[in-house]
């Protein structure tokens, strides 16, 4: 498919042709995760559905949110939520994660592994402490982090597509990788240590060696699952980071402090989606209204031109009406893929 080519063809003496995800993805081989973040509401998880949509004729694909505010069941129309992979169309498949269960699943299953390692009941004290970790604002990225290091794991698709929370939560989000690596680490060395003075305690006693340590194994399990989805993920052939923005200063803004912060944690950023651009037909004997919007929008584009313009991937244009199911993701793809539309 040719790519589209800006209305006006050159801004500012430079040539503004995008690639789209087509030119991207081919240049990309070996590429395994693509991660779409920016601010709440600008089409992340449109982008994600899309463009597991369009990879999926050719690959396997998993589409993942984990964005607490997000739904793709309402994009694809269908109740999702909490049941796992869910096959929509052949070799598109979605996860929308029930954190809470996994989260109430994980303290239980830490409960259960205290009574087994001390073989007694938990103190009150210690219950009470681990019960109100429930409320610790990295539970949730703990618990979704852990399910994206799994599935990344299984290795059974072909592309991995996230959608990332707004920009704080995702940042905490990628850098919750060395938290819990450190966390791992921590536990697992005084469980090796705790395991290498039980033995010798045995020893003295006469009595046999324990068993094969199950926790430990369990730990290191945990330690690789984590250490494989970092180096994946900060593998510019192996992952990608894409912004989604809209053509408003705000968002604008916005986007320079992401990518500050996304430098700060060492990711680059692979490229950038304008979405909900007013397409060019409404330039047409505009309203008052619709003139100052479009007055404003080719203000904006200049400069996320002039500003990032090497980074933007795709323009997608605003639809007559929200896209939802298969027929409305099928239409964004076409944008997202090829490199965009004409903007007036």
């Amino acid at each position: 498919m040719e790519t589209p080519v800006l209305q006006g063809e050159r801004l500012h003496g430079r040539d503004l042709r995008l690639k789209g995800f087509n030119e991207f993805l081919s240049s990309k081989p070996d590429l395994k995760m693509v991660i779409f973040a920016g601010k709440g509401g600008l089409g992340k998880t449109t982008c994600s559905a899309a463009l597991s949509y369009a990879v999926c004729s050719s690959k396997k694909v998993l589409c993942f949110s984990t964005d607490p505010q997000a739904s793709l069941s309402d994009i694809f129309e269908r109740n999702i939520f909490g049941k796992g992979e869910v096959e929509i169309i052949p070799n598109l498949f979605v996860v929308e994660i029930d954190a809470d269960s996994k989260i109430s699943a994980y303290i239980n299953d830490i409960k259960q592994k205290i009574r087994d390692m001390y073989k007694t009941e938990i103190p009150p004290e210690i219950e009470s402490y681990i019960d109100s970790s429930v409320a610790e604002p990295a539970m949730y990225e703990s618990a979704t982090y852990d399910a994206m290091a799994s599935y990344l794991a299984e290795g059974r698709y072909g592309l991995y597509v996230f959608d990332m929370p707004p920009f704080g939560h995702g940042i905490r989000m990628v850098t919750m990788a060395e938290i819990l690596s450190a966390w791992v680490e921590k536990l697992t060395e005084a469980r090796e240590k705790a395991r290498e003075y039980d033995e010798i305690a045995r020893k003295l006693k006469g009595e046999k060696l324990i068993k094969e340590d199950e926790v430990l194994n369990e730990l290191y399990d945990i330690k690789n699952r984590l250490t494989t989805f970092t180096d994946v993920m900060k593998d510019r052939n192996k992952a990608a980071f894409f912004m989604v923005i809209t053509p408003e200063r705000m968002s604008i803004i916005d986007t320079e402090k992401a990518l500050e912060m996304f430098k700060s944690v060492g990711l680059e950023l692979a490229g950038i989606v304008v979405n909900k651009v007013l397409p060019p037909e409404m330039a047409s004997n505009p309203s008052p209204f619709i003139a100052n919007r479009l007055k404003q929008q080719r203000e904006c584009m200049t400069e996320i031109m002039d500003k990032f313009g090497k980074l933007v991937i795709s323009i997608i244009p605003m639809f007559p009406k929200e896209p939802r199911g298969i027929e409305g993701i099928a239409a964004v793809s076409q944008p997202l893929m090829s490199g965009g539309v004409e903007w007036t």
